[in-house]
């Protein structure tokens, strides 16, 4: 599919065919296509500078107004924000951070994690199958399950860091259960060991609070984002408290740097993106939007819908059937898409601000072309 253009809630091809956009941009889309506010801060910040320089040489406005705008939402001590290009890169930071911070190496991520695809990121993914390919990766890094409370005793006073996504995204949209990440920052806490999480996915709102995290009673030394914090423009961040990213300045001196991270156009999208979301009914709305979807998505082929929020998995009985699935609605006019390590699920992950009458417009196709491959 070629696209000639894309607005709010619609993508459209080089016929002029519309197409309702379930997925987002993958989760990245937080107020959809070209939201206006979004584009006037763009066009604003490019008639006033574009890239200079991003090492603390020049203040310059958006990027320091975009972290003292997470600061505002973060819970203490989370109070310093290092801005990146992307969320792969946040947790390349993130690691660097945890291991320069505690002086240890050890990593412990999850089976069936997905962080990234840069080399540390990928050397914390729990699926052997995407990363064979490129090993050597870096060393000192352990796995346990998600959920599973027994695996939390291998975490030690040689474990730098747990890395765990808040939800995990390729998995499935799997949530935490039975206060799992509360027992892992006691288990965290028992060690001297720091907690990250990875909210690329479920951070920014998508589950109807700003941070995923805040549904489970859990706060992270290190907090990781991407994705939707830029609008649809690229970027990334880690968050941690002063004293931790301080450690990062010396010995060696800009121990973590980069070129565009923190470029002033991309911070001005994520700043009015952050303003939207905040000051708008978009959060409390997104509680009775997944009500709205799950309950116009009963069907004999749906086996479970996972997830929270707007970022929300259906399970068919089989990959066969998802492919087939998404395909056929996408020829009839609705975007959907796949999960990288759960090949039963089908991807729901629309614009925050989708309204209700798309949302059952969306369903109700989907259901139809269900409705085709009923045994």
């Amino acid at each position: 599919m070629t696209i000639s253009r894309a607005e709010g809630s619609y993508i459209y091809d080089s016929d002029g065919k519309a197409y309702l956009d379930f997925v987002a941009g993958v989760s990245a889309n937080s107020l959809g296509h070209r939201h206006p506010k979004v584009v006037q801060a763009v066009k604003d910040q490019l008639d006033r500078y574009m890239h200079v320089m991003v090492y603390g040489e020049y203040v310059q406005e958006p990027a320091v107004e975009l972290c003292r705008r997470l600061a505002d939402q973060l819970p203490d001590p989370l109070e310093t924000t290092y801005l990146t290009n992307s969320g792969t890169e946040a947790i390349e930071g993130a690691i660097k951070l945890a291991r320069r911070f505690t002086g240890r190496s050890e990593i412990i991520s999850a089976e069936l994690a997905y962080h990234g695809n840069t080399m540390g990121a990928m050397s914390i993914m729990g699926f052997e199958e995407r990363k064979r390919a490129f090993r050597p990766l870096i060393p000192d890094v352990r796995f346990i399950e998600f959920n599973k409370m027994a695996d939390l005793e291998r975490i030690s006073n040689k474990t730098a860091a747990v890395v765990l996504e808040t939800i995990q995204g390729g998995a499935g949209f799997i949530e935490p259960k039975n206060g799992y990440l509360a027992e892992v920052r006691k288990a965290c806490d028992a060690s001297g060991t720091l907690l990250i999480l990875d909210e690329i996915q479920p951070g920014i709102g998508r589950t109807g609070r700003f941070f995923g995290f805040e549904h489970y009673d859990c706060t992270p030394d290190i907090v990781v984002l991407g994705k939707g914090l830029g609008g649809g423009m690229p970027i990334g961040a880690f968050c941690s408290s002063h004293d931790m990213m301080a450690s990062l300045k010396e010995n060696p001196i800009l121990g973590h740097i980069t070129t565009f991270g923190g470029h002033p156009v991309i911070a001005a999208a994520a700043l009015a993106t952050l303003n939207v979301i905040c000051h708008s009914d978009i959060m409390p709305d997104i509680g009775e939007k997944e009500k709205l979807i799950k309950a116009s998505l009963q069907h004999p082929l749906i086996q479970e819908i996972r997830g929270k929020g707007l970022m929300l998995a259906l399970i068919l009985p089989s990959a066969e059937l998802v492919n087939k699935v998404i395909l056929e609605c996408q020829e009839a006019g609705l975007i959907l898409f796949w999960l990288l390590f759960e090949p039963r699920a089908i991807r729901i992950t629309p614009p925050l601000n989708i309204t209700n009458e798309e949302l059952t417009s969306g369903c109700e196709i989907l259901i139809k072309i269900l409705d085709r491959h009923i045994p």
